[in-house]
């Protein structure tokens, strides 16, 4: 399993973007995986990278059907071999659930 934060909008449209997260935060909905929103970042479970990188692909490509000019990605990856690793099992380790 693969756990990704990732945080995707556009840096070209001005200084109020979120209906451009709106959109990113349907097709994460849509991709059918388990997720979390939060306010800076959404944390993705995928079951391997290609999963994932699938996924910032369809959230590129929306942003560019709504005419953003440049776009701004941050992805973070923890991607664990030795046991399997969910978000709630790393928010049980940190007190959090």
């Amino acid at each position: 399993m693969i756990i990704a934060e990732l945080s995707i909008f556009p840096t070209s449209e001005g200084s109020s973007v979120s209906r451009y997260v709106r959109e990113v935060i349907k097709v994460i909905k849509q991709s059918g995986l388990h997720y979390e929103t939060g306010a800076m970042s959404t944390t993705v479970e995928a079951p391997d990278l290609e999963a994932i990188l699938n996924l910032v692909s369809a959230c590129d490509k929306v942003l560019v059907e709504m005419g953003a000019r440049r776009i701004h990605v941050d992805l973070h990856l923890d991607h664990r071999l030795d046991r399997e690793a969910t978000i709630e099992s790393k928010l049980k380790a940190i007190g959090k659930k």
